[in-house]
C-alpha cells in the first residue's frame, strides 16, 4: 500500500522520483525502493514524506483513506463515511477540502451534505482548467 500511495502522491504533484528523495533527504535509490516496495522508510523519513504531502502516516501506510483527518473532521467526515464513497466523490471532495484558495460563505455544517452541489461546481471548474491549458 505505501508503494503505490507514494507513487500516485508523486505523479499527482507532478515530481520525479529523484525530486522527492532531495526534498526527503534519501538517495534516489532509496527513495525508489520504497515506492516498489522492497524497502521501508524509517519513521523520520515517514514523517518527512508525510508533511511534504499534508497527509498522515496512516495514510501513507494504508491504515485510512482520508488523507488529512484533521481537514476532515473539521468538515464533518468520519473514516468509514469517506470509505463509503465513490472514487469520484472522494475526487470531488478532496478538491474542495485541499484548495487553499476556496472559501464558501454558506458552508455546511457537514460538508458531506452539499456534496452534489459541489459535484456540479467541481466540473465546471475542470472544464475551466481544460479550456485555459487548451489555449496555452
Amino acid at each position: 500500500m505505501l508503494g503505490s500511495r507514494l507513487v500516485f502522491l508523486r505523479k499527482e504533484r507532478k515530481k520525479t522520483q529523484e525530486d522527492i528523495a532531495k526534498i526527503i533527504g534519501v538517495t534516489r535509490p532509496a527513495y525508489t525502493a520504497y515506492e516498489t516496495g522492497k524497502r521501508n522508510p524509517d519513521y523520520d523519513t515517514l514523517e518527512k514524506i508525510a508533511d511534504y504531502y499534508d497527509v498522515s502516516v496512516d495514510y501513507l501506510l494504508g491504515r485510512t483513506d482520508v488523507r488529512n483527518p484533521q481537514i476532515f473532521e473539521n468538515a464533518g467526515i468520519t473514516n468509514d463515511e469517506y470509505k463509503n464513497l465513490s472514487p469520484y466523490q472522494k475526487e470531488v471532495i478532496d478538491f474542495f477540502l485541499t484548495r487553499e484558495n476556496l472559501f464558501f460563505h454558506d458552508r455546511p455544517e457537514r460538508l458531506l451534505d452539499a456534496l452534489e452541489q459541489f459535484e456540479v461546481f467541481y466540473e465546471i471548474l475542470k472544464k475551466q482548467e481544460e479550456q485555459k491549458r487548451e489555449k496555452e
